[in-house]
């Protein structure tokens, strides 16, 4: 006969363990609070003197975002499909884009000169979060045009301030439906940390294809500051250099300041080479390639986040004058 075998006890010290693979696959527990976002980005809300009512004048956005994991389960499945283990969310958003030519105060407008132009749009989009990676899918549908109420807001405003109303907005961009469709991946690569402050990089790459416009474009965001992994960046009004709307509170004050830049090959701009269903339009000639640099400062304090971010932005269209275009973007979210 053979010696009896010996079963082999498993210290109870070592069972809790055997749980870390499976809780380490689940990742960190949901975070389920929503967030309300308010933005407005606009060529006289910037750092710099000297630029008003021109080109991209006035972006205001409204969104909202859920708390992670709190989608429809078909939604769900979708980003699972796409991109495996992680949190999601779904945000919804309403904005309002406004664009018009250098000289404002003349009617007609310069033909040589960028068309006057207002978007109002709702874009629905899936978010997917991984410790170092975040992906967004989202469409966007509105219209581009006198129903976009641009007139009405930016002239609206002047009176109230007293200002001189611009007077070329007969002539802009006819009413015809607009639809976009975007994808955009970012990496969060954390670098060094040192004396308290943590230091990452956020680079990305976006593509953007539809009625308004055409592009792909690569960027990357340098950040340095405490509590990083709150985050994927501060949001912008697409296109540029766009983390979210989404943050959790991994500490009690989290900030950081921030840096970077962005490359866009644009192959359509409707803003600039005039509506896609309805000639003739007013447009002039596109550039192809368009950069970006902006920097800026990040807050986060007991659920609520502001972020101001400078843009300079190089030229769209041959022909537009004044250097680097530039201009300031204010974004206020918060947790509920």
């Amino acid at each position: 006969m053979g010696r009896p075998r010996r079963r082999l006890a498993m210290p109870s010290a070592l069972l809790p363990l055997l749980a870390l693979p499976a809780a380490a696959r689940a990742g960190q527990p949901a975070d389920q609070a929503s967030i309300w976002t308010f933005q407005v980005e606009n060529d006289a809300v910037s750092t710099l003197q000297g630029t008003s009512d021109q080109y991209y004048t006035s972006g205001l956005r409204l969104g909202w975002t859920s708390g992670q994991d709190q989608l429809p389960d078909s939604l769900a499945g979708v980003g699972r499909m796409l991109w495996g283990d992680g949190h999601q969310r779904v945000s919804i958003d309403i904005s309002q884009s406004i664009f018009t030519p250098r000289d404002t105060q003349i009617s007609p407008p310069n033909p040589n000169d960028r068309p006057y132009a207002g978007w109002l749009n709702a874009t629905f989009s899936l978010l997917h979060d991984t410790q170092t990676t975040q992906d967004s899918l989202g469409i966007s549908l509105g219209w581009i045009g006198p129903g976009a109420l641009g007139e009405e807001v930016q002239n609206g405003f002047h009176h109230l301030i007293g200002d001189t109303p611009n007077k070329g907005w007969s002539y802009q961009l006819k009413n015809e439906p607009a639809i976009e469709a975007y994808g955009q991946h970012t990496w969060r690569l954390p670098i060094v940390s040192f004396a308290g402050l943590e230091t990452d990089a956020l680079p990305g790459a976006t593509i953007g294809i539809g009625t308004v416009r055409d592009y792909v474009q690569a960027s990357t965001l340098l950040r340095i500051g405490q509590g990083l992994t709150s985050d994927f960046g501060p949001a912008r009004i697409m296109p540029g250099i766009n983390g979210s709307d989404a943050f959790t509170t991994v500490r009690p004050i989290a900030w950081y300041i921030f840096g970077g830049g962005d490359g866009q090959a644009v192959a359509h701009d409707e803003f600039i080479e005039g509506t896609s269903f309805r000639a003739p339009s007013p447009s002039v000639p596109l550039v192809w390639y368009v950069g970006e640099i902006e920097a800026g400062v990040a807050v986060i304090w007991h659920g609520v986040r502001l972020s101001y971010t400078q843009t300079w932005q190089t030229q769209e269209f041959r022909g537009q004058k004044g250097g680097l275009f530039n201009f300031g973007s204010f974004a206020l979210s918060a947790r509920f």
